[in-house]
């Protein structure tokens, strides 16, 4: 019996070097969750139980399980590469299969889907045409490469200052002559198919005291052509504005096959009348022509977001994770997979930082969270323990043999 238990301590301390060395052979594979071998005596049993000092006949392995503690977070220059800050898996699907991973090394393929090295997908919520993110099943993650359509320009905003110690002008308005106007600014805006035209603001002194005309132009007409200009601005004693703002359904004439013509509502709160040189301290409108995908960025909580060369930013998708009641119950499939079992439990998915889960870091991985120097002295340890139980039936085997030359 005693070479039992030596040969069962010699297949225990053989697994465990199997683990460990796997550990070690993993530690740089990103994601890599090490494994620790669990162990168990063997006792025998008789028919009327177990004596007052029973002695038990060896060892066995009874689990092999995973450390999922968090591995440590590099920096990358890929912005593809992702990192779980947190609990949760990747959720992943090849063909319907689902799995689970925590290796963020990711890329798109030449469809536009992101995947993995293995070729899975990565999993998420898809946003609709205009980038809101509609929360449903978790489908693959695509990466659009289409182009952000144009919107047509509805609102103007300026903030400036009039001078107030211009005298008033007389003389007709002509676009032409500068002698007929005070100051003039221009901004662009974009009609429905996105082409850009130039709207040219004319600013005229009245003689009425804290008064101003207001005319203007697009495309560098020679004659006004906004309907709904002129326009009267009025300043208080304290030289703010006292126009009701905004000035609405101003509409200008634009070409090129674009919805004609286009309606702009102007607004100017904030300007002012000061004894002081004119300028124009904002400007913006709300249009803006198409534009292409110039790059994207993964943030904290898995929104996708395009950016494009108008300037504009629209959410693409979403990444979800998924966590269990139970990890140590997932079934390795290697490749840094993971599959769900009766053990695991049902997944738990949802949008990082939501519940339990984590959080996400772009342009980041996890490194696997296998110490080296802790995992060389446990094959140490592991090694002296396989040849302790040589020892065992070295020993056994000489007792055995004094035994046999006995006269």
């Amino acid at each position: 019996m005693s070479f039992q238990t030596g040969l069962s301590g010699l297949n225990s301390a053989a697994r465990d070097l199997d683990v460990v060395g796997n550990n070690v052979a993993n530690a740089n594979v990103t994601g890599f969750k090490g494994s620790r071998t669990q162990f168990s005596d063997v006792m025998a049993s008789s028919l009327s139980g177990g004596g007052s000092s029973p002695i038990g006949i060896g060892t066995k392995v009874s689990s092999v399980v995973q450390d999922f503690t968090q591995g440590t977070i590099s920096i990358t220059n890929n912005p593809l590469d992702v990192a779980i800050s947190g609990n949760g898996f990747f959720r992943m699907e090849q063909n319907g299969a689902v799995s689970y991973s925590r290796n963020g090394e990711f890329q798109t393929d030449n469809a536009g889907y992101i995947v993995n090295a293995s070729n899975h997908n990565l999993t998420g919520y898809l946003a609709d045409a205009s980038g809101v993110i509609l929360p449903s099943q978790p489908v693959p993650l695509r990466i659009s490469t289409s182009d952000v359509e144009p919107t047509s320009t509805s609102r103007f905003e300026a903030v400036f200052n009039l001078d107030s110690r211009k005298a008033a002008i007389t003389l007709p308005f002509n676009a032409n002559d500068p002698a007929t106007y005070t100051n003039t600014t221009a901004g662009t805006v974009y009609d429905s198919l996105g082409n850009p035209h130039v709207i040219e603001l004319f600013f005229v002194r009245t003689a009425t005291p804290g008064q101003w005309n207001l005319h203007g132009t697009v495309d560098n007409s020679a004659t006004p052509n906004l309907t709904g200009l002129p326009a009267t601005l009025n300043f208080s004693s304290a030289g703010l504005l006292t126009t009701a703002m905004p000035i609405t359904g101003v509409t200008m004439p634009v070409s090129g096959g674009a919805a004609s013509p286009l309606t702009v509502d102007f607004d100017f709160s904030g300007a002012s009348q000061y004894g002081s040189d004119f300028g124009v301290t904002a400007m913006s409108q709300n249009g803006f022509t198409s534009g292409k995908l110039a790059g994207f960025n993964i943030a904290d909580d898995g929104i996708i977001r395009g950016r494009y060369t108008n300037g504009q930013t629209r959410n693409l998708g979403q990444v979800v994770l998924s966590t269990f009641v139970n990890a140590q119950g997932l079934n390795p499939l290697g490749a840094g997979q993971f599959a769900e079992t009766p053990r695991s439990g049902l997944p738990v998915t949802g949008t990082p930082g939501s519940g339990t889960l984590g959080t996400l870091q772009a342009a980041a991985l996890e490194e696997g969270n296998v110490d080296l120097t802790e995992a060389l002295v446990d094959l140490i340890t592991a090694q002296r323990n396989y040849q302790a139980n040589a020892q065992t039936i070295k020993t056994n085997d000489a007792v055995m043999q004094t035994l046999v030359n006995l006269r």
